[in-house]
Formats: structure tokens, sequence, C-alpha cells
């Protein structure tokens, strides 16, 4: 059975105490391991277990740390990698049957980083089939369910990820963001989800180096645990040409100070319908940062419903683009939406598709006025608290009478203009006890001072110490 207090132990804890000789690597895997037997069949978050490999390796962690071997900043302490996500000689299915026998020869740039940095994986994550969908669920792997009510999603794409931080399975789970597939479970999930800036981490996994919107992030349960990740995991590499050099340093924990900082706030980003409940709980998270010492200002976006409409036509393309080919090979076997979502990609003119980028342009002069008076902008993550675990009804009406759009997610215009850094913190829970996520957006390539909000947030209004109850 595992230790709860083990469980819910943050990495940078975990890693201190294993190189103090106060935790043995391999008591920890086997409490990571052991609470994923206790809750995977309820939650459905991991696709793979490695449960005698991370023991073998766990063993040889503890011996180099026996002997006095100089030791990484991760070292024993366990992960989980999205299925997603390429891992040399394990399967990697990206949820679908289409790649159910698929054994990469190789690990992504990502996988080698945690790796080097003494993490051991414990698992592969569930996500829906290609990432496409803010639930997790898919054709190969069934439908993942949220901690805090198994009868609600805990979002997606990297779903699996959040659901097994968010239950003690792992501190630190990988995942990628090409919409808010970080944010939306991290939101959902009542964590932490962190959405760097474009090229902070390597994107190597994409037929293509040149795409815009696509990131890999952590989830975690805290703050400082997503400032180790983020010092691990970043980094210039040839892999990816669009990888930002130099490197950055991140502090462990990050300053927690936020006197004297200015921030805009708007609660729909000028066209969102945002639940009463979700949009409480900002209001009192953006409260908390004043009371710290910081300046709110609510302000007019002036986005418009195209901000997110132009985003889901860009991503009918780029799954087309990558995934297409399968609609010949597994059309029956394909999830429906991802079906429709290929198929309306196919019919994108090159020059429809290339105006995007003016749309984008648009977007994002808009969001750089409101970079030049202020240090972040804060916003909901998601419009509504957790939805059931299936999906959305089909005649779920996405426009009302007033032309507000009634989305789920304010996340996927920050991949549109995807150098701006973008993290989701807990705010607090509706009355239902579901949890509310604040994004906290910040201007280009300063990923730091998102981590800093972050920090001066969880101190007034610490989450960690709440737990789901499964």
């Amino acid at each position: 059975m595992a230790d709860p207090e083990l469980s819910y132990m943050p990495a940078t804890e975990l890693a201190a105490r294993i190189a103090r000789k106060e935790l043995s690597p391999v008591d920890v895997v086997a409490d990571s391991l052991a609470r994923i037997d206790a809750v995977n069949p309820a939650l459905n978050c991991f696709c793979f277990v490695f449960a005698e490999e991370a023991m073998a390796k766990a063993r040889v962690a503890e011996e180099a740390v026996m002997r006095g071997d100089p030791l990484g900043p991760l070292h024993g302490v366990p992960v989980a990698i999205k299925d997603f996500t390429p891992t040399r000689g394990k399967r990697t299915t990206l949820g679908s049957h289409a790649f159910e026998d698929w054994i990469p020869n190789h690990d992504a740039l990502i996988v080698e980083r945690l790796r080097d940095a003494g993490a051991i994986m414990v698992g592969k994550t569930t996500t829906p089939e290609f990432a496409h969908s803010s639930f997790t669920k898919s054709p190969l792997w069934g439908v993942t369910r949220n901690p805090w009510n198994p009868a609600k999603t805990p979002g997606g794409s990297s779903g699996g990820g959040a659901a097994a931080v968010a239950s003690g399975c792992v501190p630190l789970a990988e995942g990628t963001d090409m919409g808010g597939s970080v944010r939306i479970p991290a939101s959902f999930s009542g964590i932490v989800g962190f959405k760097p800036s474009l090229g902070r981490i390597p994107m190597d996994i994409l037929p293509t180096v040149f795409d815009t919107i696509s990131h890999f992030g952590p989830l975690t349960r805290n703050i400082a645990d997503a400032a180790l990740f983020m010092s691990v995991a970043a980094g210039p590499a040839d892999r990816d040409i669009l990888s930002l050099a130099p490197a950055i340093a991140f502090d462990v924990p990050p300053p927690a100070d936020v006197a004297g900082l200015r921030f805009a706030l708007s609660i729909d980003l000028g066209y969102m319908a945002v639940d009463p409940g979700v949009e409480a709980c900002v209001r009192e998270a953006a409260a908390a940062l004043i009371e710290a010492g910081a300046t709110v200002e609510e302000i007019e976006l002036g986005w418009t419903k195209e901000a997110t409409l132009d985003w889901l036509r860009y991503w009918e393309v780029y799954l087309a683009a990558f995934f297409a080919d399968k609609l010949e090979t597994h059309r029956e076997q394909l999830d429906p939406a991802v079906v429709a979502l290929l198929e309306a990609g196919l019919r994108m003119d090159a020059v429809t598709f290339k105006r995007l980028e003016i749309a984008r342009t648009e977007q994002w002069l808009r969001l750089a006025d409101v970079f030049r008076e202020h240090d972040a902008l804060l916003c909901p993550t998601m419009a509504l608290p957790a939805p059931e675990a299936e999906g959305m009804d089909a005649d779920f009406d996405w426009i009302d009478d007033d032309g507000r759009y009634h989305g789920l997610d304010l996340t996927c215009p920050f991949n549109s203009v995807g150098q701006c850094p973008a993290l989701s913190v807990p705010a607090g829970f509706t009355d239902e006890v579901l949890p509310v996520g604040l994004q906290i957006v910040t201007n280009r390539f300063d990923d730091p001072m998102a981590l800093r909000i972050g920090a001066a947030l969880e101190t007034v209004r610490p989450w960690a110490d709440r737990r789901p109850d499964i």
C-alpha cells in the first residue's frame, strides 16, 4: 500500500532527501508503483506501466547514492511520459489503433534530458487519439477520469499525466501543448501546467521542426517542481531549429515577490462565455495578487471568437498534414471526431491557410499593446469546470444569441502566439468541488516571470495540501 505522504511529496523534496540518503530511490519508486496500482483501475491514467524496469533502475540509483556518485537534479524521482512522446524500445500508440504496435527506436530529446537528470520513467500516460481533444478518451485505451470526480474528465490531451500527478502517482509528468493540452488538464485536475515559450524546450517529435504552435511542458503539483522540470528540460538543440538560444536559468524555487508588478485581467478575452463559478475563483486569485503587492487592471482585450476559430482551422490542417494517410488504412478504427478534423484539414486551400497568419498577427498586436503597460495578462484557463468524462453533447450550441462563444478553453489563442509563456495554476474550487485554473500569460520569452507570479499566488493561496479523495 502506498504511503500518502510519500506519494504527494514534491519532486524537489524527493530529490533532496534522496541525495541526503534520507530516502531510498527504491522506496520512492515502489511507492509510485503502488499508488498507480491503487488508482489506475478507477482513473485509467496509465496505458503502460514499467514496474520491473523502474524498480531495477531504482536499485541502480540507490547504489549510486550509496557510492557517493554525482547525482542529477532528479535522481531517483519517478516521472510519467505521455503516450504521444516517443520512447525508445517502448510502445508509443498516440491513443490510436493506427500506431498500436509502434515501437520507436529513439527517445524524444525531453525524455533523454529527464533520464540524464536521474528521473525514472514508471509508465506512459493516456492521451486522446493523436492528442486531438480536450477530453482524454481514445478508441484504443478508453476513457480517462478526473481524480476529483471520476464522472468528470481530467481534460486533454495530456489528461492521463494530469490525473497521474493529481492523484499522487508521480510528482512530475511530461505533456505536450498545441492548443492547451498541458494547461487544460492542469486546470480541470487542480494542478500546475506550463506552456513555455515556443522553442524553450526543443520540439523534436513532429515530422516538421518549423511548426509554431507545439510545446512540451510540465505537469506538477507546485511551482517549484515546474521550475525544476524546466531547469532540466529547457535549452537549445539542433534537433529543433526553432529552439531558443541561449539557455536561460530557472530558479528553483522561483522568487515569489510581485510587489510593484502590474497585471491586466480579462475574464473573457473579449468573446468567451465564462461560468460564474470559474469567474469568481479567478477574481479571488487576482485579489490575492493585489494583497501581495501587485496592481491588477481589468481590460478589454478586443479579441473575437475568431481567435479560437482560427486556431481550430490551423489545428485541422496540422492534423491532416501529419495523420490524414491513416484515413486510407484505419478509417473505421479512428475516432469519428478525428475523421471529421482530418477531412476538414484536407479541404482547406493553401491561400486560406496562409491568411491565418494575418489574423494571428492582428491578435498578437492587440496582446502586445497589453504588455506595453502590464507584466502579465490574467484570465481563466477554462471557461467551465470539468465536464463529463465521455465528452460534450453533439448538439452543443457554441454561439449564443448575444454572440458569446460557449467553448471550453481560453488556452488555444495563446498557441497562436506561442512565443508567449502561459501557466495554469489552481485558483480555487467550484461549489461542486471541481478545480478552477488561473491562466498567467507573460510577454515573449519571459518564462521566469510566469513562474514568479505563480509562486506568489501559491504563497498567499496554497493549494498543494488539498488532495482528491481517491
